[in-house]
């Protein structure tokens, strides 16, 4: 029935005015975290960096076999098979065995329970692929097994990343996967690029390490490089303490030699380790290595049971930071390397905002004009509803702080156009209804009524559409559907209940005059 209740009317006035309010609030600020909520400009609207990571999985592989062969032997060695010359190189694991051996070391690694060799209950393949040639055993991962290594290494990627950006403070950066080994770095309104690629080329992998003067040392030795020079020292390859036993990493200012240096804290496993090695140290000089470089390598002259220290190694306060940042952050499971970078000017984005806006205005005015010479008084009503759908749109981008992107704009700009089709739609029904009909009170409510049908079906597949492209695109689209998809709800809520709503003052007033639309 073409009827509103006080309760009712009230209801519509107080959702609207909600968001008109948060709406309102992008143009003014406001000390009130609840108040001072803003829609975010997304890249091409702000400005800013476009970073596309590829992770180089290949040392991580190495990684992983090594520690297998490991596992291998001792598998092998718990249950009486004899192995031998067990070796990891090129990514595959190679050893050997007795003919006596063979049979059950290939049942081993192919049977559907294997502890040595799991993933077949899950999926149907193995972890790792085993060949046979004259006694000779050749292990490598298999499909399955190189897909699972490379979604774990792009998680845990993902998240250093993440945790990287954070910290310094980005406005809503983009991160996204992309297939099993790249990442997607999007962020708007940087102004220091070559500082994030820097962050973000470095794996920060941790080490303290004794240096040695023996290239035999029991655990392996090798030469590494100084950071800031060509000079050399043999540091073993037994490991102290890695980044993994931080607990907190800050810049500082050495007060007595006005030196910037990097402190740190240990958790309570590394502190126990470092004080033992400290202990047993004293005169020796540990190595603190970084992605394969030496940073500095002081001599211990006491024993550190504190379970904090600090790095030296003639940073700029800038760079203490940075390194800080990393230790914190944690060590990236491997090596990023950037294949794609797109640097947006904020003219340029300034420039497509100023487009964008043109086009709305030019739209909406158009839209605007034909409405109110076509239906008069309605198309008045019609005029008011789409300012207020529009406000409505802007609220709830605004309330989640959504990212607006170019495609978003033309999603808002789409919107209009539904709101548009879904009241010429409804007035002409009503006009159909008029023909038969000499009650306009009747004659609207069936307008109303008729209509919704058809109203409904192209807003649901619309809507649809909206939430496909929203879990299966990217960036640019996933902005276009989601202005798209949150408009469809404002649509039907203002055409529904703040149309309606006006329609039913207006008719009330005039149920008796002729020709009304």
């Amino acid at each position: 029935m073409l009827y509103f209740s006080k309760l009712r009317i009230i209801f519509v006035s107080l959702i609207t005015l909600f968001f008109i309010f948060f709406a309102s609030s992008n143009l003014f600020k406001s000390t009130n975290d609840l108040l001072d909520k803003k829609i975010n400009l997304g890249l091409d609207l702000q400005g800013g960096s476009y970073l596309l990571l590829e992770i180089d999985n290949s040392p991580v592989i190495e990684q992983k076999l090594q520690n297998l062969s490991i596992t291998i032997r001792n598998y092998f060695k718990e249950k009486n098979i004899r192995i031998k010359n067990v070796k990891s190189l090129n990514q595959k694991i190679t050893f050997s065995a007795e003919e006596e051996f063979k049979k059950t070391i290939l049942e081993v690694f192919t049977d559907e329970e294997s502890d040595l060799n799991p993933y077949y209950q899950r999926f149907k393949s193995h972890q790792l692929n085993i060949i046979e040639e004259n006694n000779s055993f050749i292990v490598e991962f298999s499909k399955q097994g190189v897909i699972e290594l490379k979604t774990s290494s792009q998680d845990q990627a993902l998240e250093i990343v993440r945790r990287r950006i954070d910290e310094i403070g980005t406005n809503e950066p983009n991160i996204l996967k992309r297939g099993n080994d790249r990442i997607l770095v999007e962020l708007p309104g940087l102004d220091d690029p070559m500082r994030i690629k820097s962050l973000l080329g470095k794996t920060a992998n941790l080490t303290f390490r004794f240096v040695t003067n023996n290239s035999e040392d029991s655990f392996g030795a090798e030469k590494l490089k100084y950071e800031d020079s060509s000079e050399e020292a043999i540091v073993s390859k037994r490991i102290i303490l890695s980044g993994d036993n931080l607990l907190d990493a800050q810049p500082r200012m050495n007060s007595e030699t006005n030196e910037t240096i990097v402190s740190f804290t240990l958790d309570r496993v590394g502190a126990k380790r470092f004080g033992k090695a400290t202990s047993t140290g004293i005169g020796k000089q540990l190595a603190i290595v970084l992605d394969g470089k030496i940073i500095s390598a002081p001599v211990i002259r006491d024993t550190i049971a504190s379970g904090s220290g600090q790095i030296s190694g003639g940073f700029t306060f800038q760079s203490a930071t940075d390194l800080a940042l990393l230790l914190r952050s944690g060590a990236l499971p491997a090596p990023l390397n950037i294949i794609e970078e797109r640097t947006v000017g904020p003219d340029l984005g300034q420039d497509s905002i100023n487009a964008g806006i043109i086009a709305l205005a030019i739209g909406f005015l158009l839209v605007v004009l034909f409405i109110f010479i076509k239906y008069k008084i309605f198309g008045l009503i019609t005029n008011v509803t789409l300012i207020l759908n529009l406000f409505l749109l802007v609220g709830v981008l605004t309330i989640f702080e959504a990212t607006l992107t170019l495609p978003g704009i033309a999603g808002i700009i789409l919107t209009v156009g539904m709101a548009v089709d879904a009241n010429v739609l409804i007035f002409e029904r009503i006009k159909e209804e008029l023909k038969n009909e000499k009650n306009n009170l009747i004659a609207f409510d069936s307008g109303y009524t008729k209509s919704r049908t058809a109203i409904l079906d192209a807003n649901i597949t619309t809507l649809l559409a909206a939430i496909i492209l929203f879990f299966m695109g990217s960036g640019p689209i996933k902005g276009f559907s989601l202005t798209l998809g949150i408009g469809i709800f404002t649509t039907l809520f203002s055409v529904y209940f703040i149309a309606r709503l006006l329609t039913v003052l207006y008719i009330s007033k005039n149920k008796d005059k002729a020709g009304l639309i």
